[in-house]
């Protein structure tokens, strides 16, 4: 009586047949290769693994099927999280970057369009921009500070800024927006001096207050100008 063996690791199996010529020797080896892992969409695929199985007979020969496995998919919180503080940081910046814009506005639109308005006057008398601009500031500097902040503002050997150091830490949102917050409140403050001043000397301050909003420095030039002209004449 002719057998038919089936070599399946770890277990031996020996099956009767019928006669010899339907012989056939059915090895299956499995070998799990080189485990891959791989992130999608912020997940994490783990334990990807292919097997072959090998089939040998007297009539086919031999051939190597390959069969890979299912992957499995674990989700990655790390990552996740890491995307939400992003996302929340980012929003936070935005929010902070419009509202403080928008919060100064009035101020330039009344020191140009009703500067003798009391009014005006009495706004530009008042702290209260100062005040929430100064907070606004503090609470985006604490938000984007971090360890090598000083390290980068303070980069030469002689303790004073550089420029390239500048630029790698206003590459962040949060600092560049707490930045923009520091410009605003000092332009405001610019603005409202050079407005006294006019009022004080009766002088056009219009064109410099304007000026004073984006371009706080040629504003500033402005005014001396104008007033050296007043006087002058």
């Amino acid at each position: 009586m002719a057998y038919s063996f089936t070599l399946s690791h770890p277990l031996l199996s020996l099956k009767p047949i019928g006669s010899w010529r339907n012989v056939v020797v059915d090895q299956r080896v499995s070998s799990p290769l080189k485990s891959i892992n791989t992130q999608l969409f912020g997940q994490k695929v783990a334990g990807i693994r292919t097997s072959f199985q090998r089939d040998w007979s007297f009539a086919r020969g031999s051939r190597v099927v390959l069969r890979p496995k299912v992957a499995t998919f674990i989700h990655h919180n790390k990552i996740s999280g890491i995307h939400a503080i992003w996302l929340a940081s980012s929003e936070i910046a935005g929010s902070v970057f419009t509202l403080a814009t928008v919060a100064v506005l009035p101020f330039y639109t009344l020191m140009v369009f009703a500067p003798k308005a009391e009014l005006t006057k009495k706004s530009m008398e008042s702290s209260i921009p100062y005040v929430v601009l100064g907070l606004l500031y503090a609470y985006l500097l604490y938000l984007s500070w971090t360890p090598n902040t000083l390290q980068l503002m303070f980069a030469s050997k002689y303790l004073l800024p550089e420029l390239p150091g500048m630029v790698k830490m206003f590459s962040g949102e949060m600092t560049l927006a707490s930045a923009w917050i520091h410009l605003l409140a000092v332009d405001l403050f610019a603005a409202r001096q050079v407005f006294h001043d006019g009022l004080e000397n009766r002088i056009e301050t219009r064109h410099s207050v304007s000026l004073c909003l984006l371009f706080c420095p040629i504003g500033i030039l402005t005014h001396v100008i104008t007033k050296a002209m007043t006087k002058s004449t």
